[in-house]
């Protein structure tokens, strides 16, 4: 990664070989964008036809829903968000929107008209949404959405913007389709997602084979995020980030239900075997590592984290609030320990300014 830096901040050249190399090994790299000095230049870490027939297969599976608890509590999440803007949007898409994680949970009194957009038609068929709002469904792939530009008061994005290649895109087309003032709502999962599961399967690796291969997909990280949605556009941000962590009887549970969540390794640099020897020997090392025993049932257990990144961007509208320009500010960030005096002085002068 600091080769990467070094290359693109400093504008001088690096051999083709060892910038490969960094690019190849680096954990996480802005969901394979790199912000350079050179224009509509995209590195594709991920292999989105594979990421297709991954969520198409999950989709007719008949054991689907078994799966949707962690997607279903990150979606109920998002859309409190949504309820927590004092505003009602006309129009509004929810791009990757699955089996209705988040539509299921929006509310009528916030939304008159929601667009659900998905890679898969089984997942649009099963989306539903709450009575009292006009639903529009279309099959669209977020590495390439399509929106009337200026056509919509808020976008919601759940789980699926991790898997694009070109983020900052995808972030520039939907800030073209908000009308000013609009607002993008998203969720993504964050850098230290299934870190337990990535060293495990590392360590076992090079045990048994003497080296390593990718098994899980990078994810972005906070400060990309933000710098993303900067360079988009967006103002007044705001971004956080919960860890969600599920317990699991051991690894080949965990891979199972990821494999059914369609949130397998779709990486293309992806390794297309892991041996039977490797997966024994990863289960020991997570259980060794993580393991732990539940205090109710006294079996042993594993943990799994998934860290979500939350973020919410506006786009520019002359009325929006506007940072004070540089110098106006009354108090200096140093007497900031002294907070609560301060606030006693000014409510004491405007206090005797009325009498």
């Amino acid at each position: 990664m600091n080769c990467i830096k070094h290359f693109f901040l400093t504008n001088k050249s690096c051999s083709t070989k060892s910038l490969g190399y960094c690019i190849h090994n680096c954990r996480s790299i802005s969901n394979g964008y790199i912000l350079n000095k050179l224009e509509n230049h995209t590195i594709n870490v991920f292999d989105r036809n594979t990421k297709s027939l991954q969520r198409k297969r999950a989709a007719i599976a008949e054991d689907v829903n078994l799966y949707d608890y962690l997607k279903d509590e990150i979606g109920y999440r998002l859309a409190d968000r949504v309820f927590d803007i004092k505003r009602k949007f006309k129009l509004a898409a929810d791009i990757g929107c699955h089996r209705g994680y988040v539509s299921k949970h929006i509310s009528p009194d916030c939304v008159e008209e929601l667009i659900l957009c998905d890679i898969s038609q089984h997942n649009l068929d099963s989306a539903s949404v709450m009575e009292g709002i006009k639903v529009r469904k279309q099959i669209l792939d977020e590495e390439h959405i399509e929106f009337d530009m200026d056509s919509l008061d808020l976008v919601i994005s759940c789980l699926s913007l991790h898997w694009v290649n070109d983020l900052p895109k995808a972030f520039k087309r939907i800030l073209d389709s908000l009308k000013e003032d609009g607002v993008l709502l998203a969720s993504v999962f964050g850098g230290d997602t299934l870190y337990e599961l990535r060293s495990s399967l590392q360590l076992a690796e090079l045990e048994r084979r003497g080296g390593l291969s990718p098994h899980i997909s990078p994810f972005t990280e906070v400060r990309d995020v933000g710098n993303l949605l900067t360079r988009a556009g967006f103002t007044m941000l705001t971004i956080d980030t919960d860890e969600i962590v599920v317990k699991y009887p051991s690894i080949f549970e965990l891979m199972w239900d990821l494999k059914g969540m369609a949130e397998s390794n779709a990486a293309l640099n992806r390794s297309l075997h892991l041996h039977r020897d490797t997966q024994f020997a990863a289960g020991a090392i997570y259980q060794q590592l993580y393991g732990s025993t539940d205090p109710e049932t006294g079996k042993l257990t594993i943990p799994a984290t998934f860290q979500v990144i939350n973020m919410l961007g506006w786009k520019p509208h002359p009325q929006q609030p506007k940072p004070m320009e540089r110098g106006t500010g009354d108090v200096s960030l140093k007497d900031l320990y002294k907070l609560g005096e301060i606030i006693k002085e000014i409510k004491k002068v405007k206090s005797d300014d009325k009498d």
